[in-house]
């Protein structure tokens, strides 16, 4: 389900074009005007934009302007009754991903026609988060620890080779991150790096995202659509929490690793899995597996190269040069650069336990980012949550900062978890903006795209 604005001001075409994409199940808003769409979009955050080009006040191109001026990521789809190729070109250059003339034909072509714009969000939205997280290697793999030095061997010579490897350890560690610098030391590198969560996608979704599905397989399914097997032929295909599938995927997917075939929903033509395989889990699956919960066959064939990845508490050497990069990343994304550590704040992070690893400490910096003065973080602002000071709602108590244990009336904010911290201050910043996203973003000094993915993020 995608969110959508649907623009007309003829109520006939809206509300044709608008139940049509419902009954696709999408989320759709509708719009009589140019003008009244610019408020919505102020407001509220959409996927994909279907506009009307001639419209009274602002038009559907000025509309269109304003959306990839401010919301480059949205896609849009203009309709006109007056077609020319002059108007389509110019849509088109100005950003349109398509062009439809009234009278629209079926609801089922302009149900295609969303879909490939969504497809291709997705994939844009996929290639941005693959390039940031590629990114992010650098800072992660530094790893110069003792406890890291048996790991970087081993990474080295199974890269080399086709087995599957399964990556074990605790939450946090850097999984996918591992994940992605074994693809680009292997001879696959030049192909796609695909990975699935398998505990982010419900039963249903994950095997349509795992091995695709024809048209009419189920309701909903209007198009043909590849799986992320079938699209990660010739590079590596990353299987995040291999420990929550359910049983009769775990089935299927023993037979994809030892055939290298698969099939899509409702297909019955034979694909090849042309792919690199990686699992990762913080799960005991030798646990499991005793319980009844996990096959012992697919056990094997994913721990052909089992690596333990060693929790940061192990690799303390790393901990202030990782610390260091991560905090030139956080400060570019929140327009907060240069920001550096204290001596005092440095040796705080080295000494903390990290139960929740490296993306505990990313979050810690953060909070650190948005509560400093200055360009330099001091020990008081790096809040260490414990597993005896539960975190807290801002006003309330009982938490642990850099400095000490904090109680209520003692003048400290209480540690909270990042979430939670940068939530309220988006939430406040925007009821005292009135809602105007622009003021907003200023307010909170960080850019209008950002702004806008947070929002997303947390449904605000």
């Amino acid at each position: 389900m995608a969110r959508l604005l649907v623009v007309d001001d003829e109520d006939g075409v809206r509300d044709f074009v608008a139940e049509a994409l419902e009954l696709a199940g999408h989320d759709v808003t509708r719009a009589g005007d140019g003008d009244e769409a610019a408020r919505l979009l102020d407001r509220q955050g959409f996927d994909l934009v279907v506009t009307d080009l001639r419209m009274p006040g602002r038009d559907g191109m000025a509309l269109l302007t304003k959306i990839k001026d401010e919301q480059p990521d949205v896609e849009v789809i203009v309709l006109t009754a007056h077609g020319t190729i002059d108007t389509a070109v110019a849509a088109m250059k100005a950003g349109a991903f398509e062009y439809l003339q009234k009278p629209l034909g079926s609801p089922t072509e302009l149900r295609l026609v969303v879909g490939r714009a969504l497809e291709r969000r997705a994939l844009l939205a996929a290639k941005a988060s693959a390039e940031r997280q590629a990114g992010d290697d650098g800072d992660t793999l530094t790893w110069g620890a003792p406890a890291m030095a048996p790991l970087v061997e081993a990474l080295r010579k199974v890269a080399a080779t086709s087995a599957t490897v399964l990556l074990l350890g605790e939450s946090g560690t850097g999984k996918e991150v591992t994940a992605r610098a074994l693809h680009r030391a292997s001879e696959r590198a030049a192909g796609p790096f695909v990975a699935v969560n398998c505990a982010a996608l419900t039963e249903t979704l994950l095997e349509s995202e795992l091995f695709g599905h024809e048209k009419g397989a189920f309701t909903g399914a209007v198009a043909q659509r590849r799986g992320r097997i079938e699209l990660a032929a010739g590079g590596t295909f990353f299987l995040d929490e291999v420990g929550e599938l359910r049983p009769d995927l775990q089935a299927k997917l023993l037979r994809v690793l030892q055939e290298r075939r698969f099939e899509r929903l409702g297909g019955t033509r034979t694909l090849e899995a042309d792919a690199r395989w990686v699992a990762a889990t913080n799960r005991d699956l030798h646990a499991m597996i005793a319980a009844g919960t996990f096959r012992e066959d697919l056990y094997h064939r994913l721990a052909v190269f089992p690596l333990r990845l060693p929790p940061l508490r192990d690799r303390r050497e790393d901990i202030a040069p990782l610390a260091a990069r991560l905090l030139a990343r956080i400060g570019d994304e929140l327009g907060r650069r240069g920001m550096a550590l204290s001596a005092a704040a440095s040796a705080r992070l080295i000494a903390a336990p990290w139960p929740g690893n490296v993306r505990e400490l990313r979050n810690v910096l953060e909070r650190a980012v948005i509560l400093a003065d200055g360009r330099t973080i001091e020990e008081r602002h790096l809040w260490l949550e414990t597993a005896t000071a539960p975190s807290s709602a801002i006003g309330g108590g009982g938490a642990t900062t850099g400095g000490g244990d904090a109680t209520a009336g003692s003048g400290r904010l209480p540690a909270v978890t990042l979430d939670e911290l940068e939530r309220l201050a988006i939430e406040q910043a925007l009821a005292d903006c009135g809602g105007n996203r622009k003021d907003t973003a200023a307010r909170l000094g960080i850019g209008l795209r950002t702004l806008y993915e947070k929002l997303k993020r947390y449904g605000l």
